[in-house]
């Protein structure tokens, strides 16, 4: 996830239980780009004992096979492709989600990069940009070019996370490729992963959102699948997690409030469990200060620290109102 899965918030998950592996945020490519120092450091300083999949988005074939040649020199577990990104700033530069329209220049770039790639190559895509036309065409592209993992989420670019996700076409997929298919969409669960499982029959999950509003998720699902208890997580567990989000997004040139703002990309989620009638998320998007930000925290979550956090967001909450919806 964009500015989310930075190398801090990585270490932090291994505290609440790793995913199996991770992908870092995505190398933006084009002419004359290089990698991005940061998101670099999500590979060479990690210490999570976790792999972890160099992402990259772009369109430029050229540039493309020069960021693979300079990732080769790293410790990953292979190359990992965007056709996926519904943002619109994103698909409007044709990389990303937005190439899910051009499956021709889908076909020249996996030439390309498996020419080029010695290790795995993975691919995370939607079902579609619009529509789901190509859909058929971009599975056979997936076995043609051998990919390793496809990683695909059940709605088109334009339904960014709105509505139903199409399970039936991940399932589909499942039948069709000849890699391992993960599901993505609405994981937002150990119960909802182990459905969205049976249902389409992939071969693992891989979660985004739901990690930030749930960092236990992952243990929860190994938990559930190993016939072990599940871990409740109670508000006062919740507050010690906002509490380790505040320091890891902490920097000596932020300032105050936009530190605060900052952490809101976190909250948005997290606030969709608190309270059903949605008063802590209300709140929490007014808040200026650290102090107003653990004022309020202190009245949502330490009133009655020992009540359970929602193991599902409540139906009637988005954490994102611009891309999101309850219908």
């Amino acid at each position: 996830m964009q500015d989310v899965t930075d190398l801090a918030f990585m270490q932090m998950l291994s505290d609440y239980g790793c995913p199996d592996y991770y992908v870092t945020e995505y190398f933006r490519v084009y002419a004359n780009s290089n990698l991005d120092k940061n998101i670099l450091k999500s590979i060479t300083r990690n210490e999570t004992g976790r792999p972890v999949f160099a992402q990259l988005i772009g369109e430029s074939i050229p540039d493309i096979l020069r960021i693979v040649q300079q990732l080769s020199k790293y410790a990953i577990a292979g190359i990992d492709l965007n056709l996926g990104c519904p943002a619109p700033r994103v698909y409007r530069k044709n990389v990303g989600g937005g190439l899910l329209r051009e499956p021709e220049t889908i076909e020249r770039i996996f030439d390309a990069m498996r020419s080029q790639i010695s290790g795995l190559f993975t691919v995370k895509m939607r079902v579609g940009f619009d529509s789901t036309d190509n859909f058929e065409k971009l599975l056979q592209l997936i076995n043609t070019y051998e990919i390793d993992l496809l990683s695909l989420h059940g709605r088109t670019v334009r339904e960014l996370y709105r509505g139903e996700v199409h399970y039936d076409l991940i399932g589909q997929a499942v039948q069709t490729v000849n890699c391992p298919v993960l599901a993505n969409g609405n994981i937002t669960s150990h119960l909802k992963a182990a459905q969205v499982l049976q249902e389409t029959g992939a071969a693992g999950v891989m979660i985004g959102r739901s990690a930030i509003r749930n960092p236990w998720i992952f243990q929860q699902i190994r938990d559930y699948f190993a016939g072990q208890p599940i871990k409740v997580t109670t508000l006062a567990d919740v507050y010690q997690y906002i509490q380790h989000l505040f320091a890891i997004t902490s920097r000596e040139d932020l300032r105050e409030k936009s530190h605060v703002n900052c952490l809101k990309k976190f909250l948005n989620f997290i606030g969709t469990g608190i309270d059903d009638q949605g008063n802590f998320l209300s709140e929490m998007r007014l808040v200026q200060s650290k102090q107003e930000l653990f004022e309020l925290c202190d009245r949502h979550l330490l009133t009655n620290p020992d009540l359970p956090f929602a193991i599902e967001p409540y139906d009637n909450l988005v954490a994102r109102p611009s891309c999101e919806s309850n219908e």
